[in-house]
């Protein structure tokens, strides 16, 4: 018995993700914190998968009740049901098939012998199935829900974890959180400079919306160190994982979920983070924490000064900002490869899913392969039935980010939602295109679908500056200017009149092409003293950061990050004093690894 899977007097709690064997089952451990645990998800595209299989050991004989943690993510639909079975006999019960979200539905009772006893979760649709946990009890009584601590004490008193987190010694020199093309680049910076540092990671590989669960290629400012670990293996993974691998001052804390943030007089001590496979938790200490995870994590613990929504045109003067503030930000976005296959390939009539995709019937915008995005895709012409979409200037046609969603949600809590949501807008979209040329695209079916969304804009800090719209047309000098970035003002504009997952209009401003200086105060915390940040999140207007945000862009804020860590400890200092007195230092390290110049002679300081 996986030790996971423990028993405690009468009472057994077997986490999905502990079973011995997978199957076809996928770990999804991406909405941890808003559902309360990784679970397994059945992600056949709409054929059933493999079951899962485990063991586990009962001490106390007995009659025994029995709950799984399941969820009906279509209510009225129920496409994602499973059964259990327990030594060979299959429980009555359909899971995911009750009406409910997360919730203990109950399965019946079996008699358990003593010794091992077998559990097998069979998929039954291929659409999304999802068991969180199996619990077996002599005992009926109410079953814990949600996210809560109250919930995790519980869960941690099952499995035999413990109360608080395992502390590791000795503190690392740096802390780096998201393991994205950013959160890479600033950890192999920070250890190729001689600093121990952890990167931690909620995925079980890196990249983030490049990684090759999402497969986006990075766009704006590249250099050596970029193009070193975003270089692909064969199967389209980074190389990010082998480079950072061999640096024995780096240390890869992958599958784990940063939970909690604990500070002291403006300063982050320590971070808590816990591990998708095993529950362990960790806490994790330093002198300086780097924030990569584009959604301002350390700043929702910490209680840093974040920037939200989109400002209004006269807050900072910017021509593309719109007349009044919007309290929206950049959605999510779900990736997907079809092909035809060398037989028909049937599919199911699914209501839940055209009911959200309604009569929209165009397949392009594919992820051709890891790297290369907005791929052809068939599509179905009716007249009048779908709107041209309006596109400003540059961006033509529906390239892959035009299938959008979740821009006036809260990604901490409604994760999950906007995921599936774009999961019922592409199965449904497959299937009004099957159906109504049945002939043509009899055997279309789908190569690959996501089931982890590419990550949008959220919330942004508050550097003790915040770069617009005008300073990057304008090429404003800055004498704390750090690093450059590039490429084009990209705005995503939600609120299609007919398609909630569909973008209204897109814009595109190449502006003059020319790179533009990115100032060091934009890049740590106006109120947190020892945190800062790189990616999308960095201190910038919404129009702004529609540039700053691209992956090779963040891989210049993350290098210039860890090297102003690595100034820190040299100095005893913090990011701002950093800036204040040692800039010409921090730009001599950046240019040996970027093998570019901002602009600002080391000798104007």
């Amino acid at each position: 018995m996986r030790e996971m899977a423990s028993a405690t007097g009468s009472s057994i709690l077997v986490e999905a993700e502990s079973f011995h064997d997978f199957g076809g089952w996928t770990l999804d451990s991406q909405f941890d914190l808003e559902m309360g645990s990784p679970y397994l998800l059945a992600h056949g595209y709409g054929k059933p998968v493999a079951d899962a299989i485990t063991t586990i050991r009962v001490e106390s004989p007995g009659h025994y009740h029995v709950w799984v943690r399941a969820k009906d993510w279509v209510p009225d639909h129920h496409p994602g049901r499973f059964t259990l079975s327990i030594n060979g006999d299959k429980l009555n019960t359909e899971f995911g098939a009750n009406g409910l979200d997360w919730n203990w539905q109950a399965g019946g009772s079996v008699r358990l012998p003593r010794g091992e006893t077998k559990l097998i979760l069979h998929d039954l649709t291929g659409f999304s199935g999802r068991c969180d946990a199996i619990y077996l009890s002599t005992d009926i009584k109410p079953l814990p829900e949600g996210a809560s601590e109250a919930t995790r004490t519980w869960r941690r008193q099952l499995l035999g974890l413990p109360d608080e987190p395992v502390n590791l010694e000795p503190p690392f020199d740096v802390v780096v959180i998201g393991g994205g093309v950013t959160g890479a680049a600033a950890a192999l910076t920070a250890a190729r400079l001689g600093d121990r540092v952890a990167l931690v990671q909620d995925r079980p590989v890196l990249g983030g919306n490049a990684s090759v669960e999402i497969g986006l290629r990075p766009r704006g400012v590249w250099g050596p160190l970029i193009e070193e670990l975003a270089d692909r293996h064969p199967d389209g993974d980074l190389l990010a994982k082998s480079l950072l691998d061999s640096e024995p001052n780096a240390t890869l804390f992958l599958e784990h979920s940063v939970y909690n943030a604990t500070t002291a007089k403006s300063k982050i001590i320590s971070i808590d983070a816990r591990h998708a496979r095993t529950g362990r938790e960790l806490r994790l200490s330093a002198a300086t924490f780097i924030d990569c995870s584009g959604r301002a994590l350390f700043g929702h613990y910490a209680g840093a000064d974040t920037l939200f929504g989109q400002e209004s045109r006269a807050e900072f003067g910017e021509d593309l900002a719109p007349e009044e503030r919007v309290e929206e930000h950049h959605g999510n976005t779900l990736f997907f490869r079809t092909r035809m296959a060398n037989l028909p390939v049937s599919f199911p009539t699914m209501p839940w899913a055209t009911e959200v995709a309604k009569d929209f019937s165009d397949l392009r915008g594919q992820l051709t392969k890891p790297g290369i995005d907005n791929g052809d895709g068939p599509r179905v012409t009716q007249k009048n039935s779908q709107p041209s979409t309006k596109v400003r200037r540059r961006m033509l046609g529906p390239m892959t980010h035009f299938w959008e969603y979740g821009q006036q949600l809260d990604p901490y809590t409604n994760g999950e939602h906007i995921r599936d949501h774009l999961l019922r807008a592409i199965y449904g979209t497959f299937s009004n295109v099957k159906t109504m040329e049945p002939v043509k695209y009899a055997n279309l079916d789908f190569e690959w679908i996501a089931f982890v969304a590419a990550q949008g804009e959220y919330r942004r800090y508050q550097g003790d500056y915040i770069l617009t719209e005008s300073d990057i047309r304008g090429h404003k000098y800055f004498d704390d200017a750090i690093v450059l970035n590039g490429g084009a003002f990209c705005l995503h504009y939600p609120g299609h009149e007919k398609y909630s997952f569909r973008l209204k209009d897109w814009e595109w401003d190449e502006r003059d092409g020319k790179n533009y200086a990115i100032p060091f105060r934009c890049l740590y915390s106006r109120n947190i003293t020892n945190v800062m940040m790189a990616g999308k999140h960095l201190s910038v207007t919404h129009v702004a950061g529609s540039s700053t945000k691209f992956m090779g862009n963040g891989g210049q804020h993350a290098i210039a990050t860890a090297a102003a860590a690595h100034l820190c400890k040299k100095y005893r200092t913090d990011p701002r004093g950093i800036c204040k007195s040692h800039m010409a230092e921090l730009r001599r390290v950046v240019r040996r690894i970027t093998h570019m110049d901002c602009g600002v002679p080391d000798s104007s300081l």
